[in-house]
Formats: C-alpha cells, sequence, structure tokens
C-alpha cells in the first residue's frame, strides 16, 4: 500500500508539474518568425514582443527584414508569423491588398500617437511668414529652399515603398505644387542627414518626417523647426486630417499595430492576447531611436535595449505575460 500510494503522489506531482509548465510557458514548441521593414529605428519594438514571446516559452527565431509590402503577403501566406509595425492608416490599402481581416489578426494599438507631416527651419518660417505647404506655390518662397539651382523648392521627402510616399505624391497635385517642389527620394536616412547637416550650416530645410523617430530629437519642433499646415484635407484614402485643435498638417494620426496571420493566432491564444494588450509610448520609442542614432546601431546594442526597457518596466511587462497565460486556460 505504501508503495502504491508513493507511486500515486509521484504521478501526482509529475502531472502538476507538467500543468504548471503549460500555464506558464503555453508557446512551448511553437515557432516563431517576425518580421520588420530594414529600418533600423523599428528593431525595438519588434525585440520588444519577441522578449516577451520567449518568456511564453515560445521558440523566437531571428528577426527578417523585408519591405513592408512584401512582408504582409508573406504573414498573410503563414510564411512569417507577424510584425509590429502597422502603420494604421497609413498601410490601409496595402494590408487590405493582401487580405485584410480574413488573414490577418489584428486587436489593440500598440505605439499610438504617431504624428507625420512637412517640416522647415523656425528662422526661415518667421523670417518670410511661412507656416503652410501653400505658401511653396510662390517662386519666390520656392526658391528659398532650392538646393540644386533649378529654382524649385527641394523636399526631403519619403522613401519609395514606406507608403508616405503616395501620400506626398497625391498631395503635390491637389494643392498645385508640381511647378515649385520637387519631392527627393532616396536612403531617408542618409537624405535626411544631409538635410540636418543643412541646418547646422545655417541653410533653409524642407522635409518630411514622422515620430517616432530621432530626428524630432535632434530638429526640435518648436525651437528649431517649425510644423507646416496643409490648405485643406485630400489624401489617397480620402480621409479628414484635421485635428481637433483646428490644425491640419496633411497626414492622419497614425498607430503602429501588431498584425500576425489569423490562423496562427487563433491556434496560440496567449500569443494573441499578448499582439492586442501591448502598448509601448511613442516617447520611449523615440528616446531609443536617438541611442541608435549616437551609434548604438547593432543588433547587440538595440538587444541591450530592450532588455534594459523591460528591466525598469518589469511590472507592466509581467502584466502582459500574466494576461497572456491566462488567455491560454
Amino acid at each position: 500500500m505504501k508503495t502504491q500510494a508513493t507511486l500515486a503522489a509521484a504521478i501526482l506531482a509529475g502531472s502538476i508539474s507538467v500543468n504548471v509548465s503549460a500555464d506558464t510557458m503555453p508557446g512551448k514548441g511553437v515557432t516563431v518568425q517576425a518580421i520588420q521593414s530594414p529600418i533600423a529605428e523599428e528593431t525595438f519594438q519588434t525585440m520588444l514582443v519577441n522578449e516577451a514571446l520567449k518568456e511564453l516559452g515560445y521558440d523566437v527565431q531571428p528577426i527578417q527584414e523585408v519591405d513592408y509590402s512584401a512582408g504582409y503577403t508573406s504573414i498573410a501566406n503563414g510564411d512569417a508569423t507577424y510584425m509590429a509595425v502597422n502603420w494604421y492608416p497609413l498601410h490601409n490599402a496595402m494590408y487590405a491588398n493582401a487580405g485584410g481581416d480574413d488573414v490577418f489578426f489584428r486587436q489593440g494599438h500598440y505605439i499610438s500617437g504617431a504624428a507625420q507631416g512637412y517640416l522647415i527651419d523656425k528662422k526661415t518660417a518667421e523670417a518670410h511668414d511661412i507656416d503652410n505647404i501653400e505658401d511653396f506655390k510662390k517662386p519666390e518662397i520656392a526658391a528659398i529652399f532650392d538646393t540644386d539651382g533649378d529654382g524649385k523648392a527641394d523636399l526631403t521627402g519619403c522613401q519609395a515603398g514606406w507608403g508616405c510616399e503616395g501620400v506626398i505624391e497625391h498631395q503635390l497635385d491637389a494643392f498645385d505644387l508640381r511647378d515649385t517642389v520637387t519631392h527627393k527620394q532616396g536612403q531617408y536616412a542618409a537624405i535626411i542627414s544631409d538635410t540636418i547637416t543643412r541646418y547646422r550650416d545655417g541653410d533653409p530645410i524642407f522635409y518630411y518626417t514622422w515620430t517616432p523617430y530621432w530626428v524630432s530629437g535632434i530638429l526640435v519642433p518648436g525651437k528649431d523647426v517649425v510644423w507646416l499646415e496643409v490648405p485643406f484635407s485630400s489624401n489617397p484614402n480620402g480621409a479628414d486630417t484635421e485635428l481637433p485643435n483646428g490644425k491640419n498638417y496633411g497626414f492622419e494620426i497614425n498607430s503602429e499595430r501588431i498584425v500576425a496571420n489569423k490562423d496562427w493566432a487563433e491556434a496560440n491564444p496567449a500569443a494573441a492576447k499578448l499582439f492586442e494588450i501591448m502598448t509601448l509610448s511613442v516617447n520611449d520609442v523615440s528616446a531609443e531611436n536617438m541611442q541608435i542614432r549616437n551609434g548604438e546601431d547593432s543588433q547587440r546594442d538595440i538587444q541591450a535595449h530592450t532588455r534594459a526597457w523591460i528591466d525598469s518596466h518589469r511590472d507592466t511587462f509581467d502584466g502582459w505575460l500574466e494576461q497572456a497565460r491566462a488567455a491560454a486556460n
């Protein structure tokens, strides 16, 4: 009887151990493949999701970099698991073209309050009373921002394939700026660095940017540069871009959302709950992006930034894990 009781106790103890493991590691044995754009400044938010998935037991593979459009297709087809940088509503067309809600899981808003728009240096804005991109219809205003000698303003613009280039191209037509503004495109980090150099040399600058990103930590809106309004709302999706305060900068306020393969998310409720509830401050992302700008740009550096964020927000991070584990039961 004693032997049987001991055996029963051992079996029970083993069962409890397995259940505890299943409760705390619901992703054990499940592979996750995260993807992101080649923009280094989007790595931090992806790594943070990966770290949470690892603590849930998932087998997280190294991040793969792809262009946005290809990324949506890859997730829809099940070749990748998720991306943490679905710009909403900027990427709505790419999202819909790849299958939309029929193939994707998307709940919650990971990073909210991301602004975009056109800026110029404050000194020139005040000297020439420029506060609206419509002012660039005047040849004498456009010529101030000419960098190549053709008399037209040179706008440091959006990299092809990001989505923002379509809005800019649409607005150059809508605001009748084709004759006076040239949309300069290229590798964004390089062309914005040239723009910052011109600013430091005392030259006028005219550029597009967004938040969260490190640019606004160097060219500080209200101090070094000013946002330009647009004459009226006009963008490819027909949205009204006027803000509650009456200002209109031509772009909707965006969120970065986590998008996952729908079938995978339904089979992994812990991860799905995590994707839904994680939130990250725009300011935290911008601060990390500034570290990248200052030379801490290797994968090891960004991983260290991610671990440091977790260490300083451990209660929040553990709260996400608790909710995710509860969703698996």
